[in-house]
């Protein structure tokens, strides 16, 4: 482990010990390298990247704080993570989403509000609304899971599948200007998993969120992946 790994790795002991709370102001530059034991040098080095990681923050003439840590917070960086993905890790990325989302839809089908039963069915009427302009039919399907990832209550869980599903929102907006039809079956399939979050089935929602992902995926996979040994589509 090099120095400056000790560094972060004696910061964020202090955090998960408690003594630097969320929220907490950390000592001033010397005297938190005195209590490391470190030179000042490898201990902005430590600060610098536990900023960019979201676990401290600079408030300029005021000092360092150790953010909220809730999950939207430390999971921010996934979606400009997903972004520098290619090739064949953009399927697994495909597969993760297949795997989460359904789940989330069925957990949301058991604990969605009448309000965000309302915020939902909002987002789907302005997909229909915007059936003929691709990027804001996008834009409100995107809204769309987010709401129904918000109904699970699941913080982690919503801010995981956030991240993943910004990643494919470009690739959607190319998939509905080179596919005519897309905008119906988008529509259609939305229409089906809100219908399954009013029902309050779980079952039929996990089911809903599957065929319209899977139709999704596979739809990509025929179009953007077809020639996988070596020419790029």
């Amino acid at each position: 482990m090099s120095l400056s790994d000790k560094a972060i790795s004696r910061i964020r002991e202090l955090i998960v010990s408690g003594e630097l709370p969320p929220g907490s102001r950390l000592p001033p530059e010397q005297q938190l390298a005195s209590e490391l034991g470190l030179s000042r040098n490898l201990t902005r080095e430590a600060v610098k990247a536990l900023v960019v990681a979201r676990v401290l923050e600079i408030r300029r003439g005021d000092g360092t704080y150790v953010t909220s840590l809730e999950p939207a917070v430390l999971l921010e960086g996934l979606g400009a993570a997903f972004e520098l993905l290619q090739g064949d890790t953009q399927l697994e990325l495909a597969e993760v989403r297949r795997l989460f989302e359904p789940v989330a839809t069925g957990v949301a089908a058991g604990r969605i509000t009448a309000a965000e039963l309302g915020e939902v069915a909002s987002h789907l009427a302005a997909m229909r609304a915007a059936k003929d302009d691709v990027e804001l039919l996008n834009q409100h399907d995107a809204a769309f899971h987010r709401a129904v990832f918000s109904a699970t209550g699941n913080q982690t869980l919503a801010s995981l599948l956030e991240g993943i599903s910004s990643r494919t929102v470009q690739a959607r907006v190319w998939r509905g200007m080179v596919d005519d039809a897309v905008a119906d079956r988008t529509i259609a399939e939305h229409q089906a998993i809100y219908d399954a979050l009013v029902a309050g089935d779980a079952a039929l929602a996990q089911a809903a969120a599957l065929m319209h992902i899977s139709a999704t995926e596979k739809w990509f996979h025929d179009h953007l992946f077809e020639h996988r040994d070596g020419d790029e589509v």
